[in-house]
């Protein structure tokens, strides 16, 4: 190939115009949506109340569910390292690329530092009136870790595909934050709060990989397996599915609601949890996907 056409085809295969900004914002958004989780489930009396009952209310199924879960909570860090090593190595050693490598997982450990950076500084629960443990929980270590592992194989695999990748982390992710929470680790909130914290560290490491060239550019959707569209039009139908049972649970025992709850704030928190997840991936998805479809299926 000479320098031209290699340089035509690099030309091609950067990030779509306007791109940057979009990852801009997009990590803002992440950091703005943990302030506010922080501010809403944390200190104030409603957030805590909702928070805190999802969590409670985790006893009246833990039984055969609580085992699976313990189960997989204990080997979860073990799974998440694996998953991510030999899909980044794999990917490296086939591919060379060291570098967007490293970046990868230098956003991936920056993420589970930041997790417990945040636990150890954050104050404790303040007296809103709750009963609750005043330790602070808030952000999950397992959803992080969990999280930041998917998030680091979608950042070193191929456009073609990163949507199914999308799916599949997210997925993941989610199975492990509901986990927390049917296990009594972990209140929704500090799923959300891991979520947010990987999207704060990931959306800028993508960004990086995606300016070092040509490996990043596609045809777009529906060309390949592993890029058709099912993979962001199931996320989204589950989360608004997620949704449907977050404002009936709710609305069971809202004020002049049908009954007391029981296991209504647990189903409100899991679709709480299911969104969050499920929203993270398809706009991620989306944002890396304007971002990489740059080449010219003429141009092979």
């Amino acid at each position: 190939m000479t320098f031209s056409r290699l340089a035509q085809v690099r030309e091609a295969a950067r990030p779509a115009p306007g791109s940057a900004a979009l990852f801009a914002l997009a990590t803002l958004a992440c950091i703005a949506g943990l302030v506010a989780t922080y501010h809403f489930f944390v200190q104030t009396t409603t957030g805590q109340f909702i928070d805190e009952s999802a969590l409670v209310e985790a006893v009246e199924i833990h039984g055969p569910a609580g085992k699976a879960s313990t189960k997989f909570l204990d080997l979860l860090p073990t799974i998440s390292l694996v998953m991510a090593a030999v899909v980044v190595m794999f990917v490296t050693v086939i591919r060379r690329h060291w570098a967007e490598a490293a970046i990868a997982i230098s956003a991936c450990v920056g993420a589970n530092v930041a997790t417990q950076v945040l636990k150890a500084l954050l104050p404790a629960r303040p007296d809103k009136g709750v009963i609750t443990l005043e330790l602070n929980s808030l952000p999950s270590g397992h959803t992080t870790l969990a999280a930041s592992a998917a998030a680091a194989v979608f950042l070193m695999a191929s456009p073609r595909w990163r949507p199914m990748a999308g799916f599949v982390g997210g997925t993941f992710a989610i199975a492990s934050g509901v986990s927390t929470l049917i296990n009594q680790w972990h209140r929704p909130a500090d799923v959300v709060a891991a979520f947010l914290i990987v999207g704060a560290f990931m959306i800028p490491a993508g960004w990086l990989i995606l300016r070092r060239g040509m490996w990043h550019a596609w045809e777009g959707f529906g060309r390949h397996v592993g890029s058709a569209r099912i993979w962001l039009t199931l996320p989204v139908l589950i989360g608004l599915v997620s949704a449907a049972v977050a404002v009936y649970s709710l609305a069971l025992i809202a004020p002049g609601g049908a009954q007391a709850s029981s296991t209504n704030y647990f189903w409100a928190g899991i679709a709480l949890i299911v969104i969050a997840g499920y929203l993270g991936a398809v706009a991620t998805t989306s944002l890396f996907a304007f971002a990489a479809r740059r080449r010219d299926p003429a141009r092979r």
